[in-house]
């Protein structure tokens, strides 16, 4: 059985915001088919306590503590040597030794790293001979870039910065690595329009829905007091995409929408809502809840999920989510941009605050969608999307040149 090196900056449980949930799904399928080493990050003290149910799924686990504050001040080293400021937050000599001496031990045959930062830790000649594979999910820099645009002064300028530094860090790994994947096929041909000389291995697997977990049909209770209808919005609240998309909403949208429906609530669900997330809960017709257990009954009872956000990359699983639980959803262009094409997804995408408020009250009341539930069923499945990733992991069996990969890139 192969052995497999899995790097990833967020220990990948529990699924419950947008990379866990990608990096679950395919820690998973990697531990049905390989010996799986996983080192992680832990950025939540909460998740350390699901350390058995990670190791469950590996034949050893490293899991080290990162701290934002003290990793935000070491990033600051990257403004002297001119890297990107992402590369030093992660650095970690322990996380170092561990990777060399578990390749070397454990006779690994292939590394996945999840997300561009972590491919630093196999990066070089040193580990040239292994089966590479770099899971970006998202282009990062793009990201930093859209970031660069909303902001003004000094902000501005680092996040700029940060761009331009972390797309010259991700051109090198495309070019060093046997294959580098994204979320969409929009995301991988941005990708190789930034880097063309790495086109043949830039691919995508798409986010996919557990639609046994997420199933509108499983009995559970509803999370709502008793009231008028429910808006919901879920995500992880610390991130500022979604800390933005629910100020733009409450500010610009709802407004409009309670002017019609006053009965009408905005439950904003989801862990560590920062202080303008908890500021909003202040507002007529607003709750947050903060960390829940589940996200299913949050969905199931909702009259209309929504997905306002204005920066987006790939595809959002609070929108494939919903869609699997059969709710009316409403999404910003950004928000539905990594979808399939669906004449019904088209009509539920708003292009402006107005538009955005006359679905959202279209929406109110409705029946569920089970068109949705079948658009998710049809096109959403981890086990056909991560087929893709065992195919490039396979090929080390045989220790083709990089070059090589391009035969199961371009098959998809």
């Amino acid at each position: 059985m192969l052995s497999v090196l899995f790097l990833v900056h967020r220990i990948p449980y529990p699924p419950n915001k947008g990379d866990k949930i990608r990096s679950y799904h395919l820690l998973r399928y990697l531990s049905g088919r390989y010996r799986v080493f996983l080192g992680a990050f832990v950025d939540d003290p909460f998740d350390f306590q699901y350390k058995p149910v990670v190791d469950g799924l590996c034949q050893e686990s490293l899991l080290i503590p990162i701290h934002s504050t003290r990793r935000k001040i070491a990033s600051l080293g990257g403004l002297l040597t001119g890297e990107a400021l992402s590369l030093p937050y992660y650095r970690n000599r322990r996380m170092q030794a561990w990777v060399d001496a578990t390749i070397e031990r454990e006779s690994i045959d292939s590394v996945v790293v999840f997300s561009s930062t972590m491919a630093q830790f196999v990066e070089g000649d040193r580990h040239a001979a292994l089966n590479r594979i770099a899971d970006f999910v998202d282009v990062d820099s793009d990201k930093w870039a859209q970031y660069a645009a909303r902001a003004s002064g000094p902000r501005a300028w680092v996040y700029r910065r940060e761009a331009a530094a972390l797309q010259k860090y991700e051109r090198a790994v495309a070019r060093s690595f046997d294959a580098t994947l994204l979320v969409t096929q929009s995301e991988a041909d941005l990708f190789r329009r930034i880097a063309p000389e790495s086109a043949a291995r830039i691919s995508h697997f798409d986010n996919g829905v557990d639609t046994t977990y997420f199933d509108p049909a499983v009995a559970m209770d509803s999370p709502y007091a008793p009231g008028g209808p429910v808006i919901v919005f879920t995500g992880a609240m610390d991130y500022w995409p979604n800390v933005e998309a629910v100020q733009w909403f409450v500010a610009d949208v709802l407004p409009s929408v309670r002017a019609s429906r006053p009965d009408v609530r905005f439950v904003i669900v989801g862990s560590n809502p920062t202080d303008a997330v908890v500021a909003l809960g202040r507002q007529a017709g607003v709750e947050v809840t903060g960390r829940v257990p589940d996200v299913r009954p949050y969905l199931r009872y909702a009259d209309v999920a929504v997905a306002p956000l204005r920066i987006a990359r790939g595809i959002q699983n609070k929108v494939l989510e919903a869609l699997a639980m059969a709710r009316p959803v409403v999404c910003s262009g950004p928000a539905a941009e990594g979808l399939r094409e669906s004449a019904d997804i088209a009509q539920a995408t708003a292009d402006d605050a107005p538009d955005f408020a006359r679905k959202v009250l279209a929406a109110l009341g409705g029946p569920e969608r089970p068109s949705y539930r079948e658009f998710v069923l049809r096109h959403y499945s981890w086990d056909s999307q991560l087929e893709k990733v065992g195919q490039l992991i396979d090929r080390s069996a045989v220790r083709v040149h990089p070059a090589g990969a391009a035969d199961v890139l371009s098959a998809e």
